[in-house]
């Protein structure tokens, strides 16, 4: 996959948007709290939320050692580094990046959770 789709496919999750907070490094967000760290577009590499702790997310990093890493500064709290375009099928970094978005979703506070489209009593 495509940084370009890659960052798309973030972009469609509910109330995910694109922010710029370091000059040249881009992340997404959902309300106030990154769920995807893409840094320069030069960088062929995703930072996801795999987990509360660095021993959650040790799963990815001991299926895929080449491919995955401890992120830089926070992956004490669960954040891996993602290779793309390396070992890690297509359609399990969509999963990584949905789990992340989940994971991010539910430790917001339920005002700043974005709507679900299927359900109809508010945020989700």
């Amino acid at each position: 996959m495509s940084r370009a789709s890659l960052l798309a496919y973030c972009l469609a999750k509910p109330a995910a948007w694109l922010d710029e907070p370091w000059e040249g490094d881009e992340v997404v967000k959902v309300g106030d709290k990154i769920f995807a760290f893409f840094g320069s577009p030069e960088r062929l590499a995703i930072g996801l939320k795999c987990g509360r702790t660095k021993d959650d997310s040790r799963e990815w990093r001991d299926r895929y050692p080449d491919d995955v890493t401890v992120s830089a500064y926070i992956g004490r709290y669960g954040w891996n580094s993602f290779v793309v375009g390396g070992a890690v099928p297509d359609d399990e970094l969509l999963e990584a990046i949905d789990l992340s978005y989940e994971n991010v979703v539910a430790r917001l506070p339920r005002s700043k959770r974005p709507v679900d489209p299927e359900r109809r009593d508010g945020p989700a």
